[in-house]
């Protein structure tokens, strides 16, 4: 499986996405999350990921326009929070976050999550926003098959992508075969486990034959299992490092292994679980 910084994985409304890209969450607004876009830009990324919950939205424009790559280069992901779901505060809300960002337009505008009562308007509103050109995608983030049955039940509109959890260790098969049966792709976060899993003993030892630590074991694993992988760092040398993945290739006996390492673990608390809690049925 040949794959650079730049892969992309076709989307079902015909554009594409870059199969990796840098994460933001807990990246604090400011410099922190200005130098992260512009290191990871200048080590080859090409898909920013950003929500209006994390709060440096307008670090992350920044931090595109000074880079001097071209707007239309530059993949840039964010997302609709609880608290503006609804089809009128959506439509806000997109506005507002592309005031922040200082761009027309972004490549992919998600729900955060799936709201009950609200996320029926909220995809709405996106089909909407859309059809009006502010974004070029549409899709969800923590959407389970329930949440997905029912919209793919309430409109003919099915999202592009579905960005969950996902990691050796949280592995989420069902979710990912459905989703691919339906024409969406899938995209991980966490899937460091929140850097929880650094220093994972198998992935060491699955790593050291290629030269590879146990975080560059895991993004390879997911980029060959046909995830889009959005790795968080603020730190260059990590930046630089997670990127380091395109010059080797697991095994599939290795890729096996890994397939064993799934115990459902979770980084998320209980109550923000999105199989388990009451909060999004």
């Amino acid at each position: 499986m040949t794959l650079t910084i730049t892969s992309k994985l076709p989307l079902n409304d015909g554009m594409a996405v870059p199969r990796f890209g840098l994460g933001t969450f807990l990246s604090e607004p400011g410099n922190q999350t200005r130098d992260a876009v512009l290191w990871a830009l200048e080590a080859g990324y090409r898909h920013i990921d950003t929500a209006r919950i994390y709060g440096n939205e307008e670090d992350v424009g920044r931090a595109v326009r000074e880079s001097g790559i071209p707007r239309g280069e530059i993949y840039v992901t964010t997302k609709v929070w609880n608290d503006d779901q609804g089809y009128d505060s959506t439509l806000r809300a997109c506005n507002e976050s592309l005031e922040r960002l200082g761009m027309d337009y972004v490549d992919l505008y998600l729900i955060h999550w799936p709201v009950p009562g609200l996320r029926g308007d909220t995809w709405k509103a996106l089909i909407e926003l859309r059809k009006m050109g502010k974004t070029r995608s549409i899709g969800v983030s923590n959407y389970m098959i329930r949440h997905l049955d029912e919209l793919l039940s309430q409109s003919d509109v099915t999202p592009a992508v579905d960005q969950v959890e996902i990691s050796p260790f949280m592995q989420r098969r069902e979710l990912t075969a459905y989703c691919r049966e339906k024409g969406m792709v899938v995209e991980s976060y966490s899937t460091l486990g929140r850097g929880q899993r650094v220093n994972d003993e198998r992935l060491a030892a699955i790593g050291k034959p290629y030269g590879k630590t146990p975080a560059q074991v895991a993004l390879r694993w997911a980029l060959q299992s046909d995830l889009v992988v959005i790795p968080k760092s603020v730190h260059k040398e990590r930046i630089y490092e997670n990127a380091a993945i395109f010059d080797f290739e697991l095994s599939d006996a290795d890729m096996e292994k890994i397939a064993g390492f799934d115990e459902n673990a979770s980084v998320l608390p209980p109550s923000w679980d999105p199989e388990t809690s009451d909060k999004w049925r």
